[in-house]
């Protein structure tokens, strides 16, 4: 348990830098926002794009990767869907709740490829946005359904699938995919300038993970607010885990998928509420909740990712 501990122990720190630097006087409070939209419309394609592109696909096992992703989404999905009653008799408000939905099913990309990277470098890197291609519109799609059905007070379908056409991931991902099955040569200095791009990716994202983070809210949270930390960093990696295992995936694909399933929610989830009519102080206090217990959380379903593996 401790080597997992310490190999994952650096990415935090990396948040937690974010954190700090957030909260001292030496940057302008005004360049972060700059920083997460540089972020989500640059770096992050360029690293998705670039994996993809580069990507050697041939030993893994495609159908139990897509199985897993799949049906372990479905089910978180029909499973928030379920609560709704419930939470709507108890007075949740449909912006709460989408909050819940969004933190409970989304999952960040940043944390989830620097962990991968650090334990099985450019395996765990290739397969872990392989994940993502697959399951960012599913994911997309649902969530913003979600929000513009329970918070928006505009259910503008026209715009949803705006949104998800110019979704900067999206594109990437699509792009990566297929220049990687049709063999695309890309001009060396064009691949080199994307590598740049891409190569300060995972830093800044995680630097934007902890700059997002509000930790004065975590000190007394909203009963609320707990949920969705069970269902993101304990049910979801279970749930996936079990379901990948039971379609085949064994050894290092299968603690590289519990990894997918394990980290906490996605940063732009909370724009995505402010921009829609979510709640997004709500999403803020859950995202900070489960980075901080994804610490203690990441290192137990690797641990048992690992058993399931060998087995």
């Amino acid at each position: 348990m401790l080597p997992i501990f310490e190999s994952i122990l650096p990415i935090f720190l990396i948040v937690l830098l974010g954190v700090i630097l957030k909260r001292l006087p030496i940057v302008d409070r005004n360049v972060w926002h700059g920083l997460e939209e540089v972020g989500f419309y640059v770096l992050f394609p360029a690293l998705l794009f670039l994996t993809l592109y580069r990507a050697d696909f041939s030993g893994l096992e495609l159908t139990e990767v897509s199985i897993g992703t799949f049906v372990t989404l479905a089910i978180m999905f029909a499973l928030m869907l379920a609560l709704w009653p419930i939470m709507n008799r108890s007075g949740v408000s449909g912006a709460a709740y989408s909050t819940v939905f969004q933190t409970a099913t989304r999952w960040n990309g940043f944390v989830a490829l620097a962990i991968a990277n650090k334990l099985f470098g450019e395996t765990g890197l290739a397969l872990t946005a392989l994940v993502m291609a697959l399951i960012i519109i599913p994911i997309n799609l649902g969530n913003v359904l979600m929000l513009a059905w329970f918070a928006s007070p505009n259910r503008d379908l026209k715009q949803l699938g705006w949104r998800l056409l110019t979704n900067p991931l999206i594109i990437s991902s699509a792009l990566g995919l297929v220049f990687n099955y049709f063999s695309f040569p890309i001009y060396a200095p064009i691949e080199q300038t994307v590598d740049l791009v891409a190569s300060a990716a995972l830093g800044m994202g995680l630097l934007m993970v902890g700059a997002g983070l509000r930790i004065r809210d975590t000190v007394r949270p909203k009963p609320l607010a707990i949920l969705p930390v069970f269902l993101k960093l304990i049910l979801y990696p279970l749930a996936l885990t079990v379901i990948c295992w039971l379609a085949g995936a064994r050894g290092d694909e299968l603690v590289i998928l519990a990894i997918c399933g394990s980290v906490p929610t996605a940063m732009n989830g909370y724009l995505l509420a402010r921009q829609m009519g979510g709640d997004a102080t709500l999403y803020a206090t859950v995202a900070t909740l489960q980075t901080a217990a994804a610490f203690f959380t990441i290192p137990l379903v690797i641990y048992a990712a690992r058993y399931f593996a060998s087995g």
